[in-house]
């Protein structure tokens, strides 16, 4: 995953800007919901049947654009494949990433800019541009029918899981410092996560079995 490391001088001597945390000089400033904290950015690509999380990592690099690559490849390691179709926010369009997708055979859709929470991308109608740039081409495939209808999935896909881990199980912040113990509790969480959703879907399959019985 991509790594950060503190802003030096061509010597090697530190920036007047250069900040370090004494309790985790590993970790770094990032931006949440307006405000900064002091933490990682931890990643996470989930499946949309069961919403099962089939890959993961921690970087302590804010920016999310740089981290589809390296996720792409844990994605394949982990489920033997990559997806067909592929949703993801704001944070990760760049040409190059589009370009990415499409190499792999990845029908991507991506947010090429923010809207208020809940909603939807307006409609765009009428012909595209022919000097229309692939960010331009993008933002009319997730506003067409077909494209807003499956880059909403989105909320149904990743954002309970995030909510889940977050809210239903209360993981506001970790309890281990340094970039790899973060990245051994986050597999442990998410472990526990699938663990989670592979006992209800087990569950529900014998409580229907048993109704279907008699």
């Amino acid at each position: 995953m991509p790594r950060r490391g503190l802003a030096r001088k061509a010597d090697g001597t530190p920036t007047n800007k250069t900040q370090r945390n004494f309790t985790d000089p590993q970790s770094h400033l990032m931006q949440s919901g307006g405000s900064y904290l002091q933490g990682y950015n931890c990643q996470l690509a989930v499946d949309s049947d069961h919403q099962v999380i089939v890959a993961l990592g921690v970087s302590n690099q804010p920016p999310d654009v740089e981290h589809l690559e390296p996720m792409l490849v844990r994605i394949a390691a982990s489920a033997g494949a990559l997806p067909t179709v592929m949703t993801m926010d704001a944070g990760y369009w760049s040409e190059n990433n589009a370009n990415s997708c499409a190499d792999q055979g990845i029908d991507a859709y991506i947010a090429t800019g923010r809207l208020p929470h809940g909603q939807p991308p307006p409609p765009k109608r009428g012909p595209l541009p022919r000097n229309a740039d692939a960010k331009a081409r993008m933002a009319r495939k997730i506003r067409c029918k077909k494209g807003a209808k499956i880059y909403a999935q989105r909320k149904a896909i990743v954002e309970p899981v995030n909510g889940q881990i977050k809210e239903a199980r209360g993981l506001r912040r970790f309890l281990l410092r340094g970039i790899e113990k973060v990245s051994g509790e986050w597999h442990l969480i998410a472990a526990t996560h699938n663990l989670l959703k592979l006992f209800r879907f087990r569950r529900s399959k014998q409580q229907a079995l048993a109704a279907a019985s008699g």
